[in-house]
């Protein structure tokens, strides 16, 4: 099992941030996923996944642009958006599944 795999199945919360090196609105994504990170402390994962590292990744969760952000808990997808998307909605999704 690789790593992902690993906190994709973690009973925590994990946002992963598909993105890339090359994407603007990818690099906005970095200060508001740096004060969520903030905000939930260790009761969350945060991680950036690059998708041209990682093309295995774009496939297995359908990416289609980049960014998108993806909440998983126990091995299932819990919400998902395409976009540059607001500390405080990425906030509102998490603490409903944050224990």
């Amino acid at each position: 099992m690789n790593t992902l795999e690993a906190y994709i199945k973690s009973d925590k919360p994990l946002i992963v941030d598909f993105s890339a090196d090359w994407c603007q609105p990818c690099k906005l994504m970095e200060p508001v996923l740096r004060e969520v990170k903030e905000k939930v402390g260790d009761r969350a994962l945060v991680i950036k996944m690059d998708i041209d590292k990682c093309p295995e990744c774009v496939s297995s969760y359908n990416i289609r642009a980049v960014p998108t952000l993806i909440i998983f808990k126990d091995g299932e997808i819990l919400w998902r958006k395409s976009g540059v998307v607001p500390a405080h909605e990425i906030l509102q999704q998490l603490n409903v599944h944050i224990s």
